[in-house]
């Protein structure tokens, strides 16, 4: 399988790491040759149509940050340009999320799907705001879309529903859809500090991102349930359709009365027949939504399987590649079927 990698950033390093460590497991396994034969960033690409040496890719990108400087191999030229001419299977998108436009990524898939390339993608922005245009595009050029890493990162929930329950009735899905909120809270409730104060020591620590607005505002959890709801229960939303409150109004007061009930907060998104909403919510002490830390959990409501509940972690550049590689295998697994 020869794949065009755009995006050489954390992500795309990850996955570039994954692949290379991957390799002889990957063909063992699955008689997959997983080959990146183009390498894309802002400075331009490292193409070769026999494979790039990842661990060079890899080591060029972390001394020079361009891949342009990859010897013999970089060029200047546009990711278009590269989509369009490059001989691939797969694309890999991994470029930075813009959840305002979507773009430049939604262009990248879009051109990918028209030149006969299945693409996957961890990349969020487009998917929450342009998944029926995506969709189609996909499927009238007969080629695969796959996504899971943009909502759980090495968490399985679109492929579980999709695969593992496929013939339930998926009444709802719930979740906690963003580690920094949950560890921000987390941290609230254990060590009894206000919201201002353990943000700051979290960015101090690299935990939380310089910029936390999309985290903290509830944005980045909205995205996700978007992408859930027209994925997994068919509806046709954008993130402008959920209603959003995030956590900077939560005290460790209001942590420590929800304790003394025998509850504490959250930060829950929600899908239902009636409901597409991001907020900070009640949840027992004892609860499987109740995890610590940076975890996240979803939990499906359904008519056969009743609840199933999974958690994992939901960021990071190796949890996100796995989620990446996994959408690679099925791939021809599926065209195999």
């Amino acid at each position: 399988m020869k794949i065009i990698l755009v995006g050489f950033g954390v992500i795309g390093k990850g996955v570039a790491k994954v692949i290379e460590e991957k390799k002889a497991h990957l063909m063992e396994k699955y008689s997959l040759d997983l080959k990146v034969v183009a390498i894309c960033d802002s400075s331009g690409a490292a193409i070769c149509e026999e494979g790039l040496d990842l661990k060079k890719a890899l080591e060029i990108k972390e001394k020079t940050g361009k891949i342009i400087n990859y010897p013999e191999k970089g060029k200047e030229i546009s990711i278009l340009d590269v989509i369009k001419t490059v001989d691939a299977d797969v694309i890999v998108e991994a470029t930075p999320t813009n959840i305002e436009t979507g773009e430049p990524a939604k262009t990248y898939m879009l051109e990918g799907f028209k030149n006969g390339k299945h693409v996957v993608t961890a990349n969020k922005g487009p998917l929450a705001l342009h998944f029926k245009e995506l969709m189609e595009c996909a499927n009238k050029n007969g080629v695969t879309f796959r996504y899971e890493a943009s909502v759980g990162g090495a968490m399985p929930i679109i492929n579980l529903a999709k695969e593992t329950l496929a013939g339930n009735d998926i009444k709802s899905i719930k979740g906690i859809l963003n580690g920094t909120t949950n560890y921000i809270l987390t941290k609230m409730e254990k060590e009894k500090l206000d919201f201002n104060t353990v943000l700051k020591e979290a960015q101090e620590l690299g935990i939380v991102e310089t910029n936390p607005h999309q985290d903290i505002s509830g944005l980045d959890t909205a995205a996700k349930i978007a992408i859930l709801a027209n994925s997994i229960m068919n509806k046709n939303v954008t993130i402008k359709d959920i209603k959003i409150e995030g956590i900077t109004r939560i005290t460790p007061e209001a942590l420590e009365m929800a304790n003394k009930s025998g509850y504490t907060i959250k930060l829950i998104g929600e899908i239902n027949k009636n409901k597409l909403e991001v907020g900070p919510k009640l949840v027992p002490l004892d609860h499987p939504l109740n995890v610590k830390g940076t975890l996240n959990v979803a939990m499906f409501d359904t008519d056969l399987a009743k609840e199933v509940v999974v958690v994992g972690r939901g960021a990071g550049d190796i949890e996100t590649s796995s989620a990446i590689l996994s959408d690679l295998i099925n791939i021809p697994l599926k065209e195999k079927n």
